[in-house]
């Protein structure tokens, strides 16, 4: 099939869904009100608490939540074609990923910006905002400890002429370049009142000098990036990730996260239109197959599909993003509809054009297979982020934009992005542990540069610490697509409970909310009987077999038993979190106080 004609489909269904059904959420289901004040004007602080401009805010949030992962997980899931990978992203993001972005941010601004665990306190109870702070602290950490781990493998030198098409040194100048130009737009900006209208374009063009710059021989050579003599390492990379995501996490937001988002979008939406406009002008067919339903060594497609394309369709991060930054920083109420359902649509374009490049943008059927043949072949990180690369830059190559440049130019996009989710993540994570402090009383974790040095410190972690020669994040990596779509269904959870009890259509969320929960915990359910291997090492010890002992130290020494372990956990802390949200519901049928009583207690 022609993939133009696919993506003409995709883009009419966008359309329709955000003219009609976000018009629908927005007035008849949370019933925004442009007049009612914002977290933002009540609680404004400079740090975080920020009144700012539509557009602006629409760039920052944008660039937050669109980070390696919509990359990432369709160009994975692709293993089993590409329809119902494209299908789950349009139509998953509409219905479900849309929904639960713009109902998180809409909840958490008429909760005094507070985050998606810390509402549920008031919803469902004090023990079910403490379950979700831990699996927030957990999926944060571990999804930022992977990306720092990915960021510094792209940034590194290829340790030999062969591996070269996996790392982008080109990448460092103008990642590094784009955040001295927005510090000094935001300082200009905001201290000095010069106009954004001026200084947009002159920043925007800096940038792409570097992008073009970085990508010559000469430039790489003189800052020793590509020579892995000169250039740090995988490790010393991620030390500097690091350095750079406490920085930012402490510093005032109108510094650096909110210019660099918008510089970042503006580069994103000229990326991405290059590509879609390459898409119909090379008029490119998908060489890999439409299904392909028993992948060599890969799980079951469903309801895998669903968990491994996380942030293209669904998202439990994006619920910490809409409650984290952004509900601190919305001017209007109105102006959640264009960000939260709209930069949920943004999102899945970047998914879409995704399942394109790695369907779509390669030479032939023998070239997708020798990337997709087995699920070992296709289940690479830093490899995956690379076949995007070079996929997109064929769509480039379609509007004569040459194959080095067009390479150099994704992979900018492709970092930036990545570095985005990582710095606003870790100013996430530290409004979780600042939450986690005031729940426990320890008031030195109000403290900014101290939860953000926790923050920094729990990254780390999953960066540096090793698991059988790998980094804890990579070894458990397999959990983080089930645990961030569990996040999404106890953000739903959320979300219904708090339509439910202001007698307002509460199914737009349920739905999604059930669907989501109940394929995330059949999925965990099945990873977990997959990490013991299908049970063979318990049988064996029920049985008394003298070796069961022996089988058992083997298993461990895999990992699994610690990928058994940590998936037990976060499996339980979901299942409790929904038996809390059942006593809930019981509490308010039976409960004698009158609904408007409740709903002003809840809102208090």
């Amino acid at each position: 099939m022609n993939a133009a004609v696919a993506t003409a489909i995709a883009f009419a269904v966008y359309l329709a869904g955000y003219l009609f059904y976000s018009r629908y959420l927005a007035e008849h289901v949370f019933a925004l009100d442009p007049d009612r004040p914002t977290p933002a004007h009540e609680q404004t602080d400079g740090v975080d608490y920020v009144p700012t401009r539509k557009s602006v805010l629409f760039g920052h949030h944008y660039a937050s939540i669109a980070g390696l992962a919509p990359m990432l997980g369709p160009a994975v899931a692709v293993i089993w074609g590409w329809l119902p990978a494209m299908a789950w992203v349009v139509l998953g993001a509409l219905f479900v990923g849309c929904v639960h972005d713009f109902g998180s941010l809409v909840v958490s601004i008429r909760a005094r910006g507070k985050s998606i665990g810390a509402v549920a306190e008031g919803i469902i109870g004090s023990r079910a905002k403490t379950l979700l702070h831990a699996i927030i602290f957990f999926l944060v950490a571990l999804a930022m400890g992977v990306f720092v781990w990915v960021i510094a493998f792209l940034f590194s030198p290829a340790p030999e002429p062969a591996q070269s098409a996996y790392h982008f040194p080109q990448a460092v100048l103008p990642s590094f370049g784009l955040m001295v130009i927005a510090s000094t737009i935001g300082w200009l900006g905001y201290r000095h009142d010069v106009s954004w209208k001026v200084m947009t374009p002159v920043g925007f063009v800096l940038l792409l000098a570097l992008v073009y710059v970085a990508q010559t021989q000469t430039a790489l050579q003189a800052l020793g990036v590509a020579d892995p003599t000169l250039a740090p390492s995988i490790s010393g990379w991620s030390t500097i990730l690091l350095g750079y995501a406490f920085a930012a996490s402490i510093l005032p937001v109108w510094v650096l996260l909110q210019p660099r988002d918008f510089l970042n979008v503006l580069l994103l939406f000229l990326g991405l239109g290059g590509l879609y406009l390459g898409v119909f002008v090379g008029q490119p067919d998908f060489v890999a197959p439409a299904v392909q339903t028993n992948p060599e060594g890969a799980p079951s497609m469903f309801p895998f599909v669903f968990i491994i394309i996380a942030c293209g369709a669904a998202s439990g991060f994006h619920s910490l993003v809409s409650s984290g930054t952004t509900a601190k920083q919305l001017d209007t109420e109105s102006d959640a509809r264009v960000i939260g359902y709209g930069g949920m649509i943004g999102e899945s374009l970047l998914g879409l054009i995704a399942v394109l490049a790695t369907t779509a943008g390669m030479a032939d059927l023998d070239a997708w297979k020798a990337h997709y043949g087995t699920w070992e072949a296709a289940n690479g990180l830093g490899q995956k982020v690379s076949v995007f690369i070079q996929g997109s830059s064929e769509f480039l190559g379609a509007l004569t934009v040459p194959e080095g440049l067009g390479a150099s130019f994704i992979s900018v996009i492709v970092v930036s992005y990545a570095l985005t989710s990582l710095d606003s993540a870790t100013r996430l994570l530290r409004y979780n542990v600042e939450e986690i402090g005031e729940t426990l009383g320890v008031g030195l974790l109000a403290n900014r540069y101290v939860s953000s040095a926790i923050a920094a410190g729990a990254i780390g972690f999953f960066a540096f610490y090793e698991v059988n020669g790998q980094p804890a994040g990579l070894v458990l990596w397999s959990l983080f697509g089930t645990t961030n779509q569990l996040m999404a269904g106890l953000a739903l959870l959320v979300i219904t409970l708090y339509l439910l009890m202001r007698d307002r259509p509460w199914q737009v969320a349920g739905i999604p909310m059930i669907a989501m929960l109940g394929t995330t915990l059949w999925a965990m359910a099945s990873n977990l009987w997959g990490f013991t291997e299908q049970g063979t090492w318990l049988s064996r010890l029920v049985s008394g077999d003298a070796t069961a002992w022996k089988v058992v130290t083997e298993w461990a020494a895999t990992g699994k038993l610690f990928l058994f372990g940590v998936g037990t956990v976060i499996f339980l802390l979901g299942v409790w979190t929904v038996v809390e949200a059942i006593l809930a519901v019981h509490r308010f049928v039976r409960s004698d106080t009158t609904l408007e009583t409740l709903l002003i207690e809840l809102d208090e």
